[in-house]
């Protein structure tokens, strides 16, 4: 029973992958790093944001630009910044101001316009990650959503999507790390075409 269980989450994740394939959403992420590419290129940045799974993965692939994404490609780092950041920042927004205002407030604070930023929601409708948006898009940075459960509120603050077709938070979250990973790779590949960085 246990093992049958264990198979139909595999088998799920597959059929998500499998419909995103067939919905033709890979052609956003090929845009997505074409914008990506070109913003760093002229001196801009990645900021990156999600609530829990989804910002364990903003960290994750801000990390993979700062430091190393794939073990054969040593390079410079290309600037990335995961939005949930020090505990003493989230812990003080949260109690100084509200935890709804913290992203909102760092894209204030450090976004400028020309940057990107890359709102993580397996819903589309997390107040913070709205109000993010909102705030990026009146200073002029381009608005990614990576969503789910067909966008919800986030979608008009969007000017690329990455919708995975599910209202399952799991299978959402598997393929939005999946999509990160595609995205981090098209970027950094093209950066290193351009001459932009180069191999070590």
């Amino acid at each position: 029973m246990m093992k049958k269980h264990v198979e139909k989450l595999f088998q799920d994740s597959i059929e998500v992958k499998k419909n995103i394939l067939k919905s033709g959403l890979v052609n956003n992420l090929v845009t997505m790093s074409h914008i990506s590419s070109k913003a760093i290129q002229e001196g801009k940045k990645l900021l990156i944001c999600g609530n829990g799974g989804s910002a364990a993965d903003a960290q994750h692939l801000a990390a993979e630009m700062l430091v190393r994404l794939r073990p054969n490609n040593n390079r410079n780092g290309i600037p990335a910044i995961s939005l949930a950041q020090d505990t003493s920042t989230i812990t003080a927004c949260g109690n100084d101001f509200g935890y709804d205002l913290l992203y909102e407030r760092i894209v204030n604070t450090l976004g400028v316009k020309g940057d990107i930023l890359i709102a993580i929601s397996t819903s589309g409708n997390s107040n913070n990650i709205i109000r993010a948006m909102k705030a990026a898009k009146e200073k002029g940075i381009h608005v990614f959503g990576f969503l789910g459960c067909g966008g919800g509120r986030a979608l008009k603050f969007c000017d690329q999507t990455f919708v995975v077709p599910s209202d399952n938070t799991g299978r959402i979250q598997e393929s939005h790390i999946t999509a990160g990973h595609a995205l981090m790779e098209l970027i950094e590949d093209q950066l290193i075409a351009s001459g932009f960085i180069k191999l070590q």
